[in-house]
């Protein structure tokens, strides 16, 4: 399991703004490449994203959908992205003093992913939610300043 944390200079509120707009989940998750289709419900448990992994033109179409959602608090999804496999991934929203704390839990649930050992697959779970954190940050930053 690979964790993840950051602080965003925004509140949770603001944050989850960017968290339930499904159309801006290529701009901050590293590997999502384009948006095929929002459900009208995202980010409701159940609902679904339609996304594109990988680099054209080798694109891979696929969905995350979500496991459970706590309006700006938490949002567990479950990430495909066959023949690479499922990922279960966990964000969460933490206020802490005029800021949020936001923390990426993520691992491998099915297909080979799985089968590495958790010292191989970690490190690269590690690096990619870093960055993601960073892409996240960057977007609600930018929003919230611009808007004030």
């Amino acid at each position: 399991m690979s964790e993840n944390t950051t602080i965003i200079n925004a509140s949770p509120a603001d944050v989850w703004k960017v968290l339930a707009d499904g159309w801006l989940f290529p701009l901050w998750v590293v590997g999502a490449s384009r948006m095929r289709d929002v459900e009208p419900d995202w980010p409701a448990e159940g609902s679904r994203i339609h996304h594109s992994v990988g680099v054209w033109p080798r694109l891979i179409d696929d969905d995350t959908e979500v496991l459970a959602c706590e309006e700006e608090a938490a949002l567990r999804l479950r990430a495909r992205a066959w023949p690479m496999g499922e990922a279960e991934v966990l964000i969460t929203l933490t206020p802490s003093e005029g800021q949020t704390e936001v923390t990426i839990l993520e691992d491998a649930t099915s297909g080979p992913g799985r089968f590495l050992p958790a010292v191989v697959r970690e490190p690269g779970l590690a690096w990619r939610n870093t960055e993601t954190l960073h892409r996240l940050a960057l977007l609600v930053e930018g929003r919230t300043h611009r808007s004030v």
